[in-house]
């Protein structure tokens, strides 16, 4: 019996390997673009970090002032803001790009700033500052020493989880996106099979029999296809669009339906065409229109698509039937569900889809504001 006796670092080799360059070149890899930053990272910088680091400089201060040398208290409260403005002044640019070589280059420039204020504190050579004996010169050497490695390290965490956070705010926007665009799909693919298979039968019959409704019929069913199909890969579709496709489908119901459906589509001229909405909103009120108030009633009905303006800069949508109406226990199915949530998408609170009862039939509102900035 044969053992496999090899571990996941085995399986991958990658690893293994130890980055020497984080030695030499610390931080992150990842390089963001300026399409990635004005997407994820434009996250206001955290004023409560100036707070903490000034507060605690302030208490720091005090708690030490009685073992600073007497003649270097001015200058070590001044050093000590200096220093914290400078800090922060690199935090926040590391805040705004967070990159391995703004941080290196900050790092250098930090290290031989202090190098250089090390050798004037130590040698004085233009006489600034009072005397001080060794025991002081190495504590005020170890306390400014002890603040930049303090800086430098806070830095390179501050680089590492800000880089984290672009990424962590990237990947759920790609999430979102992708999860939007599945919902999108699945919301607009309202193309029925009962519907698909209902009409295809009806041809095949009129076909054999000859009967003068196929070609017609086929006509409009081809141009339904035609127009609905692309719905699965768009955002929005434009008002004249879905007025194609819904008068396509009610050319084709009607065929099928004979005299107990009657339809009637009215656009006022000051609506605009191009008015962009969700894929498939209107057909999906005109199929509700008619699956849950023509077909039910014996006699059929009428439904009535009217697209106007009902005071300037809003526009006002309707689906009415004077079919079987709404239930008491009437819910919104899939398809209306769906088409709110892509409404809300598209337009946020600048419209909304309601149904309301009328006697006898339904009205299906759709409000749309265009007075604020345009999707």
């Amino acid at each position: 019996m044969r053992c496999n006796s090899s571990s996941s670092a085995d399986k991958d080799p990658q690893k293994l390997k130890l980055d020497w360059s984080q030695w030499v070149w610390p931080g992150p890899r990842r390089i963001f673009s300026a399409e990635e930053m004005a997407r994820a990272g434009e996250q206001p910088w955290p004023v409560s970090i100036e707070h903490y680091v000034y507060g605690n400089v302030v208490v720091l201060l005090a708690i030490n002032y009685n073992l600073m040398p007497r003649g270097l208290v001015l200058w070590t409260v001044l050093a000590a803001l200096g220093m914290s403005f400078s800090g922060l002044w690199v935090a926040k640019s590391l805040w705004r790009q967070p990159t391995r070589t703004r941080l290196n280059l900050y790092t250098l420039g930090a290290v031989f700033a202090m190098l250089g204020s090390l050798l004037l504190l130590k040698f004085q050579p233009l006489g600034l500052g009072p005397d001080l004996d060794r025991t002081e010169m190495r504590g005020v050497m170890l306390a400014f020493v002890a603040a930049v490695v303090l800086a430098l390290t806070a830095w390179f965490f501050l680089v590492l989880i800000r880089v984290q956070q672009i990424e962590s705010r990237l990947r759920e926007l790609d999430e979102q996106a992708q999860h939007l665009k599945l919902a999108r799909r699945l919301a607009t693919a309202q193309i029925q099979p009962h519907f698909l298979f209902n009409t295809l039968a009806s041809l095949q019959h009129w076909v054999d029999t000859q009967d003068p409704r196929a070609g017609s019929t086929l006509r409009s069913f081809t141009q339904y296809l035609r127009a609905t199909l692309p719905m699965f890969e768009r955002e929005s579709l434009s008002l004249q669009e879905e007025l194609h496709i819904v008068r396509s489908y009610l050319e084709v119901m009607q065929a099928r339906m004979g005299a107990r459906l009657q339809w009637q589509i009215e656009q006022s001229p000051e609506v605009d065409e191009a008015l962009p909405l969700p894929p498939g909103l209107l057909l999906t009120l005109v199929e509700n229109a008619i699956g849950h108030g023509i077909e039910p009633a014996l006699r059929g009905g009428r439904i009535t698509v009217s697209a106007s303006q009902s005071k300037p800069g809003q526009v006002l949508i309707e689906v009415r039937d004077n079919g079987a109406g709404l239930s008491a226990q009437a819910e919104d199915g899939t398809g209306l569900a769906n088409s709110r949530a892509r409404l809300q998408q598209l337009y946020g609170e600048r419209a909304r889809l309601s149904l309301l009862p009328l006697s006898p039939g339904c009205l299906s509102q759709l409000h749309i504001d265009l007075q604020g900035a345009q999707p």
